[in-house]
């Protein structure tokens, strides 16, 4: 098995180059969408983030309101690693058991968004960075409906790109088309994965 940790920023393009793996045969892992299972109705995980923020943090049918949730930590550090405290081991569990499910010859992409800020750097055979001008990052979040403002602050929350190229093993710039990011994509693909496979 061959395990890649895949990072970058949020907006940077991630999620396309995930997809991009995915279609060569890779096995994907995805932190995110992980953490919104677990704190779906009706976990443990959901119980133990009320738990910890009180029920204000819970829409009218009884979902995470992650708006709300957003508002109590984002702005506050101790918040934040309260939260963190009860959802990073709940992801790394539930990651660990798609890991272990996947076929012992596959490649795995476990895509990590707070991959540095986590130390798990070295849990890798190949760490793969996405990386985006700060500019465009923001334009793309604007698209997703977030304020520019807000989109620096959650920019700024998460490691830098020197802290991220400092682990990464490849780095992918995605300034332009997906086209070229696609090219990027095969090469890391014929001169980093195929020769890892023998």
């Amino acid at each position: 098995m061959l395990r890649i940790g895949l990072t970058g920023g949020i907006g940077s393009g991630k999620s396309t180059v995930a997809t991009l793996l995915a279609q060569r045969g890779a096995v994907v892992v995805d932190a995110d969408r992980i953490a919104r299972e677990v704190v779906e109705p009706g976990t443990p995980g959901l119980a133990a983030v009320v738990a910890e923020f009180g029920s204000g943090v819970l829409t009218a049918e009884g979902a995470l309101d992650r708006p709300a949730l957003a508002a109590v930590v984002f702005g506050d550090p101790a918040a934040r690693a309260r939260l963190d405290a009860v959802v990073h081991p709940l992801v790394r569990a539930r990651a660990a058991e798609q890991v272990q499910a996947a076929p012992p010859d596959a490649v795995v992409v476990q895509d990590v968004p707070l991959l540095v800020e986590t130390g798990q750097a070295g849990s890798y055979d190949l760490v793969l960075v996405v990386e985006t001008d700060l500019g465009t990052r923001v334009a793309r979040l604007g698209e997703r409906g977030l304020p520019a403002e807000d989109a620096r602050a959650r920019i700024a929350s998460q490691a830098t790109d020197e802290e991220r190229r400092a682990v990464a093993d490849v780095v992918l710039r995605n300034d332009g088309d997906r086209a070229a990011l696609e090219a990027q994509v095969e090469r890391f693909w014929a001169e980093r994965v195929q020769p890892a496979l023998g």
